[in-house]
């Protein structure tokens, strides 16, 4: 092993022990930054990696580990700009002189007022293994982020709360009752076609999916992909001038990419889909290359 990687979330830790050739081992933790106060972030870092350690080890993460309530905030950079800097890495000052604990820090925008945080590593690890891409990344999620990327640097970027909405709707509103599990492709097509046609009708079109449960026995698997569907329309209308005539790809989970590349298809657009941990690894390596010039 030759350094640590580490992608430290809201709500889990993930460390990686990096040899010549990548990762030789992996640990996991449930003590995301929402759970952590600042001064047991380096206990619940040592949890994981102590093992891996012998001499002094460079860590390098990113993600919530740098927000104002993280371990210690990693300041913005304001785009235009290269998505990492080995410059702009914050040092953690650690009671274990085991660890060189270095953050990277997110990405800001001024006009209209928009940050990032962890998805710039994932945007340099896919500049890294796509050197040559000029165009869009999309990283669905929680907070999906829509990246514009010209000659190797981020010019633009927007941020739609899709998946935190999809999470409130379905178990926090009066729609909860309507959801059950399983998928339905067709209901799933049919929102996202009501939302791109109308966007402006999305309230109204929300609150149907409770109405044709009590009126019509509309079931719950299609009600919950209609409501993905809905919520993603809405998402790629107001993000139209991101995809529209692009080069987009993906970063993301799996099924959530998949969704995003159906959607995508309809508007008659190929989205190819990168794994979201290779990219943050691949964005971490470049990182640590780029420390040792």
């Amino acid at each position: 092993m030759n350094w640590i990687a580490v992608d430290w979330g809201t709500s889990n830790l993930r460390a990686w022990a990096m040899g010549p050739d990548g990762p030789v081992a992996h640990g996991e933790s449930p003590k995301g930054m929402g759970k952590l106060a600042p001064h047991e972030f380096e206990a619940a870092l040592l949890e994981l990696v102590e093992p891996w350690l012998d001499g002094k080890t460079l860590v390098l993460a990113c993600g919530m580990v740098g927000a104002r309530q993280g371990w210690r905030e990693a300041t913005y950079r304001a785009v235009p700009c290269t998505p990492t800097d080995a410059l702009g890495l914050t040092r953690v000052e650690t009671t274990d002189p085991r660890l060189d604990v270095r953050i990277a820090p997110g990405l800001s925008q001024s006009r209209p007022a928009d940050v990032m945080r962890g998805e710039e590593t994932q945007l340099a690890g896919a500049l890294a293994l796509h050197p040559a891409f000029d165009g869009v990344f999309c990283l669905p999620g929680t907070h999906s982020k829509w990246a514009q990327v010209s000659a190797g640097e981020v010019t633009s970027f927007q941020t739609f709360m899709t998946g935190e909405l999809f999470a409130l709707l379905s178990t926090q509103s009066v729609l909860r009752h309507s959801m059950a599990e399983g998928w339905d492709d067709a209901a799933f097509d049919e929102g996202l076609s009501e939302a791109l046609s109308r966007p402006d009708r999305i309230a109204a079109r929300l609150f149907s999916l409770r109405a044709e449960g009590l009126l019509h026995a509309l079931p719950g698997a299609s009600a919950k992909a209609r409501l993905s569907g809905l919520l993603i329309g809405i998402e790629l209308a107001g993000a139209k001038p991101y995809w529209l005539g692009q080069q987009v790809k993906l970063i993301g989970a799996e099924k959530l990419s998949a969704s995003y590349a159906r959607a995508l298809a309809t508007q008659g657009l190929k989205a190819d889909t990168l794994d979201a941990t290779a990219c943050t690894l691949a964005g971490l390596a470049s990182l640590r290359l780029k420390l040792e010039k």
